[in-house]
């Protein structure tokens, strides 16, 4: 695996004061530091030798996020009622149910 096909993030920690570099496909995985180059260098840094040790164990390795396949298609079960709800509020819109499933979800208003 290549540590830079990863989903990296920085963000500041109010309760340490420091930028914490993560790795969304290692969630126990964060590394500390003064500036967000910093905390961005070091996940990845730490990604890489996690990777090498997993492999050298034979352990499975995550696979990027970038790099897996998604069919599009997942499914939500949700009371009666809503469902009631969502499919008189497509209606009344004009849009099918998983339009306008697929537009809540997204946070976009369906046209």
């Amino acid at each position: 695996m290549q540590p830079d096909h990863y989903t990296y993030r920085v963000t500041w920690s109010p309760e340490d004061q420091e930028h914490v570099g993560l790795c969304t496909e290692f969630p126990s995985l964060s590394w500390l530091a003064a500036t967000p180059e910093e905390a961005l260098s070091g996940i990845r840094q730490l990604v890489s030798q996690v990777i090498a040790e997993l492999q050298a164990s034979q352990e499975p390795v995550p696979k990027p996020f970038a790099e897996r396949k998604y069919s599009g298609e997942f499914r939500v079960r949700i009371p009666p009622e809503i469902h009631r709800q969502l499919a008189m509020a497509a209606a009344e819109q004009g849009v099918s149910l998983n339009r306008l499933a697929s537009a809540k979800l997204a946070g976009e208003k369906v046209a």
